[in-house]
């Protein structure tokens, strides 16, 4: 059996796609998941079940629906998320500013081409790395009020992604034992 991270896209974000934390471990229970535990409330629920990353994703996004709620889900085991912190490319930013430091999290390899075309219309102070299927984003002032979001929508970044802060990641790492 293994121990899964699974990250829901835009959960209670902005009020959209709200979802108890405690449904959200329900849906869980009914997969026959086994020791389910959510995390905050941004759709974060770690568990142990058996079966392939697509097998599982699958089956809980199919879930999801039945529960009226169309989202992605985006899974790592214990081993990757240790190895994203590893393969980190802003070590500064970790230590100066964890809650600023994000890693979107994809299904695919993440194309470093839309960084070369992102840094020729958006000169803003974020630093970007892509790292496989993760992209690493430091934030050193401010996420809240940053304009990357809408240059990366221009540039269609992959829609199938979610991120989630470096603080988060830990948490995540520490609830999988």
């Amino acid at each position: 059996m293994t121990a899964w991270a699974a990250m829901l896209k835009g959960i209670n974000v902005g009020g959209n796609s709200k979802l108890p934390m405690a449904e959200l471990r329900e849906i869980c229970e009914e997969l026959r998941y086994r020791q389910v535990k959510t995390l905050l409330a941004s759709g974060n629920v770690t568990f142990h079940t058996d079966g392939s990353a697509a097998e599982i994703v699958e089956e809980l996004e199919e879930a999801l629906a039945a529960h009226r709620l169309r989202t992605k889900v985006l899974l790592r085991t214990r081993e990757e998320l240790e190895a994203a912190v590893k393969a980190n490319p802003f070590p500064d930013a970790a230590e100066a500013h964890p809650n600023h430091l994000l890693i979107l999290f994809h299904r695919e390899p993440f194309p470093e081409a839309l960084l070369d075309k992102l840094a020729a219309v958006y000169d803003g102070p974020e630093r970007l790395k892509a790292v496989g299927c993760d992209l690493y984003i430091d934030y050193p002032e401010d996420i809240g009020h940053s304009k990357l979001h809408q240059a990366t929508a221009k540039l269609k970044f992959p829609a199938v992604s979610t991120g989630r802060n470096w603080n988060t990641i830990a948490k995540l790492i520490a609830q999988l034992g």
